[in-house]
Parts: C-alpha cells; sequence; structure tokens
C-alpha cells in the first residue's frame, strides 16, 4: 500500500509540474512534447537558437534537391517561423499577445521556408522566404532538410497571393521516390486533396484562404529559381 501510495504522489507531482509549464506557455502542454533539431538549444519557452544563419544558405544544392528549413512539423499546430530579426532562430510567433496556434487539424506535412529565397509582390510573393509543406514523417523543428519540389498549390490569403510549394523528403520517407504531382496522385490518392482543403480552411470559415489548384513541378522551379535570384539581388 505504500508503494502504491508513494507512486500516486509521485504522479501528481508530474501532473502538476506539467500543469505549471503548460500554464506559462499560454495552456499549450503539447508545445513541450516537439522535439527541436539537435543543431539548435533553446534560448526560452518560445525560443530554439543554433549557430547557423539560415538564411545564408542557398536554396538550391548542386544535385538538384532543395534546402528547407523546418519551422511546424506534421502534425503540430504551434505556429514557429524563422526569425527574420536573428536568422539563427526559430521562434513561437505571437498574435494578439499569446503564442499562435492554429485553431484545426495539425499541418498535413513539415511546413518552412526556403533559405536563400525572396519572392517580391511583382512576382506574386510578399518579399519573405518561400514557403514550403513537406510530405513525410515529422522532422524536428529548425532542422534543414534536403527536399524535391514537386508542384505549387496557388493560393490567394485574403485577395493576395500566397502560393505554398509542394515538396518531399529524398530520403527514409514513403514519398521520397515522387517527383512530380501527377504520380502523388496516382500511388497516395487524396493526399493533395488533404493538402488543398486544409489550407483552405484552417483559419476558419471566413479566414480569407482560397485554393486556385495545383501546377506541376516545372511551374514550382520557376517560382523558386526567381525567388533565389531575387534574394541575391537583394544582398
Amino acid at each position: 500500500m505504500q508503494k502504491i501510495l508513494t507512486l500516486t504522489a509521485a504522479s501528481c507531482l508530474a501532473v502538476l509540474a506539467n500543469t505549471a509549464s503548460a500554464d506559462a506557455l499560454g495552456g499549450l502542454a503539447f508545445s513541450d512534447t516537439t522535439p527541436h533539431t539537435v543543431a539548435m538549444t533553446p534560448k526560452d519557452n518560445f525560443t530554439v537558437v543554433g549557430t547557423k544563419n539560415l538564411m545564408e544558405m542557398k536554396a538550391l544544392n548542386q544535385d538538384g534537391t532543395v534546402r528547407a528549413i523546418v519551422e511546424i512539423p506534421t502534425g503540430t499546430s504551434a505556429k514557429w517561423e524563422v526569425s527574420k530579426e536573428d536568422p539563427k532562430a526559430v521562434y513561437w510567433e505571437y498574435k494578439q499577445g499569446q503564442p499562435r496556434v492554429v485553431n484545426y487539424l495539425g499541418y498535413p506535412g513539415n511546413y518552412g521556408a526556403i533559405p536563400g529565397t525572396a519572392l517580391p509582390k511583382e512576382l506574386g510573393g510578399d518579399g519573405d522566404p518561400l514557403d514550403v509543406i513537406v510530405l513525410g514523417q515529422a522532422v524536428p523543428r529548425g532542422e534543414v532538410v534536403d527536399v524535391r519540389v514537386i508542384g505549387v498549390l496557388k493560393m490567394l490569403d485574403d485577395g493576395e497571393q500566397d502560393d505554398k510549394l509542394i515538396a518531399v523528403l529524398t530520403k527514409d520517407s514513403p514519398f521520397a521516390h515522387v517527383d512530380s504531382m501527377a504520380q502523388l496522385d496516382a500511388e497516395f490518392p487524396a493526399v493533395s486533396q488533404i493538402i488543398d482543403l486544409w489550407f483552405a480552411h484552417y483559419k476558419g470559415p471566413d479566414g480569407g484562404m482560397e485554393g486556385l489548384g495545383f501546377e506541376d513541378a516545372e511551374s514550382a522551379r520557376t517560382v523558386l529559381e526567381a525567388a533565389a535570384a531575387n534574394f541575391e539581388a537583394l544582398r
């Protein structure tokens, strides 16, 4: 009986500790459970920092693959992003004084940014690095992975262009061999529909998101190369 009581007390302490942590994080206990890359260390509950300038990396590898920085691992909802003020850091975005969380199902893929890119408005961008969703298992936050871009989801956000590159992990993933949207649709039915529906609805019924359909890898590559060239021109 004494042993059972001791275990119960220990369990209660663990629950209280988790509750305290959750309160410190705005009631979002799950945020503590998402791993970050070993190349970064926590600065606080809302920031992880590494030694490399993430935006100084080239977007394109010599073998044709593309670098992507994972900000939001597959299945999670906390909205993290690469810091514009300190490009060595990834931080939890704040909105209305609270750490931002997507009030919907978790992201259907690893969401992040392409380093070394900046697409201006005249080319359909917003001056920020290109957005990308990488299909495959969850990757730790802040990890830089090699991906293959297979298409682009054309979208409007409150009437402004907000396209998302579609990519796959190049190894250790069921999608690693996929090189086109047509192949994705043939071998993994409804995955593209899930992505399309998710982005159209994740901000809610009045979120202002409108999907305009997918374009192929060639179109995506054109956007990517333009954004990389623009980034270099701005340096």
